[in-house]
């Protein structure tokens, strides 16, 4: 086998790896799992340690799996969990503390300090982004403050990333500082419309420019991957954030092509063009990819519990044993019998952007039961993901959603996305959409494909799902969403 692309998908539960064909087809695929800390109650963080050897693991395993097909991977690409933030020594590599995960709401004081500042809306305008504990800012901010480490970080002692920026400098020849503009994009501190370091922001939040990577296209050079990885130096020709990785994956490549990733959170981003539109209130506008000098932008609105609303119940509730049980007890009932869970555990994201809504569960009965929930938790998936596409389409349209990630496996779930919505919902017949977007990213920049359009030719449709719910039915149902929606704001004081 020759001409293959490899990606790493670094994710917040799991580090995964795949090799792909110049098809587009998965050759192997391997997932290594690794521990969640929650040290208080809105806390999340990672072991930077475990990132990095479950990664290294996965990308092993996949090339073994393969074939031991090393050398035959023409370029890899790597896509990442985004805002997740992570401080090392420039020296040693050694993390100075654990990585804080964008899930994290710890810093949710330091952002009411810059809204009461009045940088809201200066954010907004620089950033395409909301001031939220989510975004990379407040948390390196948080790890200077905490550790009392700005003096260190100013004389250039210490080095602050994302986690593509963590992987690179460990695992590419000569300890590269770098991430790409899709990462950037997410830390509160690029500039949207320069794509470079905004010497405002970085004053206002007390972060010296030092201790920040250089931020690069994100189809391009990046360097080699360590010989002592795989054997051979590979190229790393691609980076990007998780989310713009699946857009590119599933090949929304034309202004108002629309993806849903249903992974841990659910990802709804909208190629916007070349421009940085801004979006409905609630909304964020971000760089989706850069190459060759041009940008292609993405409107995004983000659910931060998509995904982990299913393990919260075969983790902490044990009402099931695997993720796949939901289905059938989903569809073991007629309807929701007016439960709801809104799974805002970390509060709530777009469109309501509320720090301190938490978890909800309403309309229980006596015979409330294992169904219930697990339709519920489903169902909950779909209605904040309506939430959010309900606002992208009234900022051009939307005719269909292309989804993936691991949930749209559920096809209770692909059905009662479509039905809610009233619009077709596609799932692609590779559905590793986040680590094919980077394999086709390294893929071009290595050389192997001409152009998008090529890439256009490759995607296609596994499942169309149509909706098939009768109106009345559709909007007693989202009534009742919002209603539990508006039990679960605000749940706690600020």
């Amino acid at each position: 086998m020759s001409g293959l692309i490899a990606a790493m998908d670094q994710g917040t539960t799991s580090s995964r790896a795949a090799v792909f064909d110049r098809e587009g087809r998965v050759v192997s695929l391997c997932s290594v799992p690794f521990p969640q800390i929650y040290p208080k109650p809105g806390w999340v963080e990672h072991d930077p340690k475990a990132i990095l050897s479950s990664q290294t693991e996965a990308l092993r395993g996949a090339v073994r799996m393969a074939g031991n097909a090393a050398a035959d991977i023409e370029a890899i690409g790597i896509a990442n969990q985004r805002e997740t933030a992570l401080l090392w020594d420039r020296a040693t590599g050694e993390p100075v503390c654990n990585a804080i995960v964008w899930q994290c709401r710890r810093t949710a004081p330091l952002v009411e300090e810059l809204r009461r500042a009045g940088l809201a809306d200066e954010i907004e305008r620089r950033t395409g982004l909301v001031p939220d504990a989510y975004f990379s800012a407040t948390k390196l901010k948080w790890m200077l403050d905490t550790y009392g480490l700005r003096e260190r970080a100013k004389a250039g002692e210490l080095c602050f990333g994302t986690v593509d920026t963590f992987l690179m400098w460990h695992m590419l020849e000569g300890r590269p500082h770098l991430t790409d503009v899709s990462n950037a994009g997410r830390t509160m501190l690029l500039g949207l419309d320069s794509l470079d370091w905004d010497g405002v922001l970085l004053q206002a939040m007390d972060i010296p420019s030092s201790v920040l990577p250089e931020a690069r296209d994100t189809i391009g050079e990046f360097g080699s991957l360590d010989p002592s990885i795989l054997g051979r130096r590979v190229p790393v020709t691609a980076v990007a954030g998780d989310q713009q990785a699946a857009l590119f994956g599933q090949a929304c490549f034309a202004p108002g092509m629309l993806k849903n990733t249903y992974g841990t959170g659910c990802f709804l981003l909208k190629n916007v063009g070349p421009d940085p539109v801004r979006g409905a209130k609630g909304l964020i506008t971000c760089p989706a990819w850069r190459w060759r000098g041009g940008t292609a932008y993405a409107m995004e609105g983000s659910v931060f519990v998509g995904g982990a609303a299913v393990q919260w119940l075969r983790d902490e509730l044990g009402i099931i044993e695997r993720a796949e049980e939901t289905e059938t007890l989903a569809r073991s009932i007629p309807d929701n019998q007016g439960v709801y869970l809104v799974p805002a555990f970390t509060g709530l994201g777009a469109p309501h952007w509320d720090m301190y809504a938490r978890g909800t569960l309403v309309g229980m009965t006596r015979g409330t039961g294992r169904a219930q929930l697990a339709r519920a938790a489903l169902e909950s998936i779909a209605y904040q993901s309506m939430d959010v596409i309900g606002l992208m389409a009234g900022s051009g349209g939307v005719s269909a959603v292309r989804v993936d990630g691991g949930a749209s496996a559920n096809g209770f779930l692909t059905q009662f996305q479509a039905d809610i919505l009233d619009i077709p919902v596609e799932r692609p017949a590779v559905t590793e959409t986040t680590a094919l977007g980077a394999a086709w990213m390294a893929a071009l920049g290595a050389g192997v494909y001409s152009g998008l359009d090529e890439l256009s030719r490759l995607w296609r449709a596994d499942l169309v799902f149509r909706p098939g719910m009768d109106g009345d039915t559709r909007r007693g149902n989202i009534n009742g969403w919002r209603k539990a929606v508006e039990r679960a704001k605000r749940w706690i004081d600020n």
